[in-house]
């Protein structure tokens, strides 16, 4: 009867991880998170940034291409919003950080 519990006791020591596994379970976490951070969300922050960059460089005159696939040409600047116009006499107000890209000059000539 006593054999049957010094084998349990036995395997309960067993079955208890060591300080060595626990500290590869943190380092492998630490590992995990590095590599999202490096992989997914300082790019994502980087393009925020440059996008930032790009509606706050945005002057009277420029081509632009909103996300919502209008090409047009800014005629005036507020701090939120951008006059864009898209056609002769057809002008749009859309929002500053709805506008995707700057084109170069003459794109709207050709398009």
């Amino acid at each position: 009867m006593i054999d049957f519990f010094i084998g349990a006791a036995q395997a309960a020591d067993a079955a208890q991880p060591t300080t060595e596994q626990n500290m590869m379970s943190i380092l492998m976490l630490v590992v995990l998170f590095a590599v999202f951070y490096f992989l997914l969300i300082r790019p994502q922050q980087k393009r925020v940034k440059e996008h930032e960059a790009m509606t706050e460089s945005l002057k009277k005159g420029d081509e632009i291409v909103t996300f919502g696939g209008v090409l047009g040409r800014v005629t005036e600047l507020g701090d939120a919003f951008v006059d864009v116009e898209i056609s002769n006499n057809v002008v749009v107000k859309v929002q500053k950080k709805s506008v995707a890209t700057v084109m170069p000059k003459g794109t709207i000539a050709e398009a």
